[in-house]
């Protein structure tokens, strides 16, 4: 099931293990699986990948990243298809993948010569780069009729837990989305306070600003281990913040 309309929908370079994985959602319907269990199995995949770079298995590490992206997916289209969303879920998940990227970028780092200060420089650029994307993604989800509102543009307040999960949970997992993601969210929001008034995207702009989705810089590292350059990442993806002020500005200057 898709986040936008059939008209809105754009081509989304990060989103290349949907496929998958709205196959392995379909199988896993008539289960007892939950979301939650699925996303913590991507959890795993991602701590695999970790393990496998420290011990310099680079193509396996590739693999479990890109495995990891496409159980990502998962989740959410579990959620849908079982018509059990859950804030649990939704807060987790972001958890998982901002806590993820710090022990890849860290692991990268112990693994090439590359001090800790450039890796999480490279963190916070990584961090930013998904965010300007979400950021996007979102207001194009709100403003459009048919879109997927389950994540909001602007967290500020502890949403109330949706049967049957717990409002503890809910609060605990809130409060560190907060603690984790605020920094980035409102340093995006500030450099473009005028994009939610934009009630649509172009799909060709929406699909330039994917290469900065999750999936897409996980690829990205995959890659680039394989093919023996791990030494590049940490670097490459702090140069690859020079987008940020680019799509800022193309939709500052021509779509307002």
């Amino acid at each position: 099931m898709s986040k936008l309309s059939a008209d809105k929908r754009f081509f989304d370079v990060s989103d290349y293990g949907r496929p998958i994985a709205i196959a392995i959602a379909e199988r896993l319907k008539f289960t007892k699986t939950t979301p939650v269990q699925v996303t913590l199995v991507f959890g795993l995949c991602g701590l695999i990948a970790i393990y496998c770079i420290l011990k310099e298995h680079y193509i396996a590490a590739g693999i479990f990243l890109v495995l990891k992206s496409i159980i990502d997916a998962v989740d959410g289209e579990l959620a849908r298809l079982k018509k059990t969303p859950s804030y649990t879920g939704r807060y987790l998940d972001s958890i998982f993948d901002i806590v993820l990227n710090f022990l890849f970028l860290i692991s990268i780092c112990a693994m090439s010569d590359t001090t800790w200060q450039w890796a999480c420089l490279a963190f916070v650029c990584v961090q930013l780069q998904g965010t300007l994307y979400n950021y996007y993604y979102v207001i194009l989800r709100h403003n459009t009729e048919g879109g997927d509102k389950t994540s909001q543009i602007f967290e500020t307040h502890t949403p109330t837990a949706l049967p049957p999960e717990s409002q503890k949970t809910v609060n605990t997992l809130f409060a560190l989305f907060t603690l984790f993601y605020s920094p980035f969210d409102k340093t995006i929001q500030a450099l473009d306070a005028g994009a939610p008034k934009i009630m649509s995207f172009p799909k060709l702009f929406m699909t330039a600003v994917s290469i900065y989705g999750l999936g897409f810089q996980l690829l990205l590292m995959a890659l680039m281990m394989a093919f023996g350059q791990i030494k590049w990442i940490i670097p490459f993806f702090i140069g690859y913040s020079i987008f940020i002020v680019l799509f800022i500005a193309v939709r500052k200057l021509f779509l307002s």
